[in-house]
């Protein structure tokens, strides 16, 4: 994978987007490589906290491919510091997900279920029409039930345009710098 970054990156084809495209070929070689079941690291925040590292072992090895040793060994902690922080935020995510679903249950057991919990975790944000389709309710049901979660102060409302989104607080904070 290292490699094949490398030779992308030296190559440089396109006007713009290398970089990206770059980063994006890591994660899909691994996933094609059955390394990783699904393109869930993020490799890219490693490599941009750690550029002038990154771009040093790029010139190095453009100096003398016998450096790419170390460019490797580069990618290697890339990925196991990345996989690490992974594992990490998919615990904080679950906790996050079983607390919500403890929470919603205590304070609002009229409206509580499992799908319900599910419906506000798909993405970090719904809208009504969302929650109609995702829990098979009606609209004046779902807006019930949103405004329910507001009040309670699991999710978040936010007017844009004609629309109304509901923000799932507790997942939002997982993702702050």
């Amino acid at each position: 994978m290292a490699i094949i970054h490398y030779q992308f990156e030296a190559i440089h084809p396109f006007y713009d987007g290398n970089g990206r495209t770059g980063r994006l070929l890591n994660v899909l070689f691994l996933v094609m490589n059955n390394k990783i079941d699904l393109p869930i690291l993020y490799l890219s925040k490693y490599i941009i906290n750690n550029k002038k590292e990154y771009y040093k072992l790029l010139r190095k090895c453009n100096e003398d491919i016998k450096n790419i040793e170390d460019f490797i060994v580069y990618m290697l902690k890339a990925i196991e510091e990345t996989a690490v922080f992974t594992i990490n935020f998919i615990k904080e995510v679950n906790n996050s997900y079983q607390t919500t679903c403890e929470q919603i249950h205590k304070k609002l057991p009229k409206i509580y279920r499992k799908e319900l919990v599910d419906a506000i975790y798909f993405e970090f944000y719904t809208k009504n029409i969302y929650f109609q389709k995702y829990l098979d309710i009606s609209r004046a049901t779902a807006t019930t039930y949103l405004k329910l979660l507001v009040k309670e102060g699991f999710l978040t409302e936010e007017k844009i345009g004609k629309e109304v989104i509901y923000k799932n607080i507790s997942l939002l904070n997982l993702v702050k710098y």
